[in-house]
């Protein structure tokens, strides 16, 4: 999803989420529910948590330090702390540095262009650069 450039990531969760298709090995439709989602503390919000619930994705997202004060303030109203598994947010990092290599590419960083299709292309042609030369 392509957005101006001061637009935060975790709001945008959700129209990610509705374009994933993942086709299937053999016959069948495309699976349009990931298993898992991974992400940073961007992505904490209570919208975001629930429409992963409400579709049934489990999640690895830390919760920030003041949302842990306000859960623990409230008590046993507060509800439970999120489930989350360090280990498994570690795997993480595989994502953020193909994405460092991508702004390695000054057009890809700095983003001059402006219409969204002429850098969807750009990204495209500097993912497909990085896929060749490994």
């Amino acid at each position: 999803v392509l957005t101006p450039g001061h637009y935060g990531d975790g709001p945008q969760l959700e129209r990610v989420l509705e374009q994933v298709s993942v086709p299937r090995a053999g016959v069948g439709r495309p699976r349009i529910r990931p298993d898992r989602v991974l992400a940073d503390k961007a992505y904490t919000s209570r919208r975001n948590r629930r429409y992963l619930r409400r579709r049934g994705i489990r999640h690895t997202i830390p919760e920030r330090l003041d949302q842990q004060r306000h859960r623990r303030n409230r008590g046993p109203r507060g509800g439970r702390p999120t489930g989350f598994d360090s280990e498994r947010y570690k795997k993480r990092n595989t994502v953020e540095r193909a994405i460092n290599r991508l702004k390695g590419f000054r057009a890809v960083a700095t983003r001059y262009e402006k219409r969204a299709y002429i850098y969807l292309g750009t990204v495209t042609l500097a993912a497909l650069t990085i896929w060749l030369r490994t």
